[in-house]
């Protein structure tokens, strides 16, 4: 009878965690890239947006912002239901039925940054 070795539950866990974020970069390649503006290069505030949305959006909303668990961004959508940013923004940070909010994680400007980005680039 042969003893068959176990690997050490720290080297398991590490393997665990690294293919989680194996995982999580893949999908962030789905993620709408931010377009070059007239100077050649992405605007900055748009750039931030964008990992935001891939950091706490995306999971429910879509990659694409085609929706999910969480509620369709993409389409200009969101200026259509909130003419106004700063009322969407309002939503970031208060959340609305199963959407928490996001005041206690995010700061004003990356908040502001995520707003922008789903209305100007998903």
């Amino acid at each position: 009878m042969t003893r068959r070795r176990r690997l050490p539950l720290r080297l398991l866990a590490a393997a665990l965690v690294a293919a989680a974020a194996a995982t999580g970069a893949c999908a962030a390649d789905d993620v709408p890239e931010v377009p070059v503006g007239p100077d050649g290069f992405p605007d900055r505030e748009l750039v931030a947006g964008r990992q935001v949305y891939i950091d706490r959006c995306a999971n429910c909303h879509g990659n694409d912002g085609g929706g999910g668990r969480g509620t369709r961004l993409s389409d200009g959508r969101m200026v259509t239901l909130y003419p106004v940013a700063g009322d969407q923004a309002e939503v970031v940070v208060e959340g609305v039925r199963a959407m928490p909010g996001f005041a206690e994680v995010l700061d004003p400007e990356q908040i502001a940054a995520v707003v922008r980005y789903t209305r100007e680039v998903l």
